[in-house]
């Protein structure tokens, strides 16, 4: 197909070569960086729960049901797991793999539009975005929702920008229905909210209801249903509680209210937004003005509009929520790098412009950082600065390849620029894990786990750090916390919770149990003589054992 020569390189007969080398750059440090607290070790441990239990129609979070989220990126992990075993590589490969096929997917998209210069750039305004490049490699849903999201959009437009009846206008729309179903899996129906009023908004727009003639609904419609449905069924069958706190608690009540209290002021995206078009601040809004008035590459449709009403949906819809998180936008950030790459294609410093505001973006990250580490610790990590000073080589060694070679179509500059601006984020991102307050529970799991054996209790008493389990590989028995869990915990009382009358009785009771504080509450149960031997310790946690 076209989109395939629009994703294969000509550069010298090298094929491939570039793209196999920016993956190796991407997956660079997937398995370097400890999971972080707390949402990669909740959704590793998670899939690892479907594996032990072999239940992987029920999602479980620390053996209690948990429903709020689909399961298609629980079922990918749990399938890797049942492969390669768990670890911190094979707990992202899914989500990153998903961050880093954005990739391909906007140079491929914009180079059939609109031309392989226009490709490179794209290529490259996505790959040096800061929200992108961090938010890209956490193991957290919405990058694959994202990939699956972005995928319906961009097949969407080349389903309409095809002549009215060509076997490619079925092709790519029944593509864009598959993969709407498969957002849907990843992370609910607010697909079909940024979908559906998107293209409400380009109808009234445009004045024109072409569009909704040529959605192919006696097919699309069925093969929506037909990927999407089942799982919603057969979970419904067999949780009767689920359609309730699924459907409304956690969609419209996480829109409509503040009941998730995660309460920030309306303008709390626009912050963000900002630094994720950073390196290309200059280049966006003109963009977005040229994407809004352009005439698109056939008369039936316009593709650049689309996606700029896209973007406005998204960041106007997660704004207007009452529930915000810093991920939520990341949807925005393909359709906006393809905008872009559109725009700046003739351009002739585009390059050099985006290598050199991302090398001093990164500069200023790495230098924030170990200022910081040195403030609140009296130190700075040697790995915190080997891990910076990799950063800044790499955006460096950017910036003198584009300011000999600044053009969008010079492939061999636009390929380092993306590779330098990828391997720059995961430097950042593990100087960061490194750099104390604790931001994960590896250290302290593996200095407990001489203490843990197969028939150890285990207790969290007044907390649930979610990357506790998936290091033990264990579930803990919860003491005095609800938190994300109280769905599971009253839905199935007493399966994993105990008083604290209860855990003390157990402990004083046990001759090999191990709990997890937090450090206020193991200072009132040592006041109180609670026996025990702290065995390992951070700032979030203290391990104590019975024995």
């Amino acid at each position: 197909m076209a989109i395939e020569a629009g994703l294969r390189p000509r550069a010298r007969g090298l094929g491939w070569l570039p793209w196999i080398a920016l993956a190796a750059v991407w997956f660079a440090t997937l398995q370097v960086r400890p999971m972080l607290d707390p949402d990669e070790g909740r959704y590793a441990e998670i899939p690892r729960e479907m594996v032990a239990s072999g239940d992987w129609l029920t999602p479980r979070l620390d053996d209690l049901k948990y429903f709020e989220k689909p399961p298609l990126q629980y079922w990918a992990t749990a399938a890797v797991y049942s492969v390669f075993g768990l670890s911190e590589w094979t707990s992202r490969l899914w989500t990153v793999g998903l961050a880093f096929a954005c990739l391909p997917m906007v140079f491929g998209w914009t180079t059939r539009l609109y031309g392989r210069n226009a490709g490179l750039a794209a290529l490259v305004t996505l790959a040096v975005s800061p929200y992108f490049g961090v938010l890209g490699h956490l193991n957290l849903l919405d990058a694959g929702f994202t990939f699956w999201l972005s995928g319906a959009v961009f097949a969407f437009t080349l389903a309409q920008s095809a002549p009215v009846g060509d076997p490619a206008e079925r092709r790519w729309m029944l593509a864009a229905w598959v993969a709407a179903a498969l957002a849907i899996l990843s992370k609910g129906i607010v697909v079909g909210v940024l979908a559906g009023v998107t293209l409400i908004v380009y109808t009234l727009v445009e004045r024109d209801a072409r569009p909704w003639r040529r959605l192919h609904l006696s097919v699309g419609l069925p093969l929506f249903l037909l990927v999407a449905a089942p799982w919603f069924i057969a979970v419904s069958v067999r949780n009767p509680d689920f359609p309730e706190f699924f459907f409304v608690h956690e969609h419209f009540a996480r829109f409509l209210t503040t009941v998730h209290q995660r309460v920030e002021p309306v303008w709390f995206f626009l912050p963000l937004l900002l630094l994720g078009v950073l390196p290309w601040v200059a280049s966006v809004v003109g963009a977005c003005r040229k994407g809004w008035v352009e005439a698109g590459p056939t008369r039936e449709f316009k593709p650049l509009k689309f996606l700029v009403i896209f973007a406005g949906v998204t960041l106007v819809f997660f704004s207007a929520s009452g529930s915000k998180l810093a991920p939520y936008i990341l949807p925005m950030f393909p359709p906006l790098a393809a905008i872009v790459g559109a725009y700046v294609a003739e351009q002739q410093k585009f390059l050099q412009r985006a290598a050199s505001i991302g090398a001093a973006i990164i500069v200023t990250f790495c230098v924030a950082l170990l200022i910081y580490s040195a403030r609140r610790n009296s130190f700075v990590p040697q790995e915190a600065l080997a891990w910076s000073a990799a950063a800044i080589v790499a955006v460096l060694a950017a910036v003198v390849v584009t300011w000999r070679r600044p053009l969008p179509g010079a492939f061999g500059a636009a390929f380092v620029t993306a590779a330098a601006g990828v391997l720059a984020w995961q430097c950042v991102l593990s100087a960061f894990a490194i750099v104390p307050p604790a931001h994960s529970a590896r250290d302290l799991v593996a200095a407990a786990r001489p203490w843990v054996h197969p028939q150890t209790a285990l207790f969290s008493v007044g907390q649930y750090r979610e990357t506790i389990s998936p290091y033990l590989q264990r579930t803990l028995t919860l003491v005095d916390f609800e938190g994300e869990l109280q769905f599971g915990l009253h839905a199935e009382p007493g399966k994993q919770m105990a008083t604290p009358a209860d855990f003390v009785a157990r402990w004083n009771s046990s001759t090999d149990a191990v709990a997890f504080f937090g450090p206020s509450e193991w200072d009132a149960y040592r006041r109180r003589g609670l026996p025990g031997r702290v065995i390992a310790a951070d700032n979030k946690t203290i391990a104590v054992s019975r024995l």
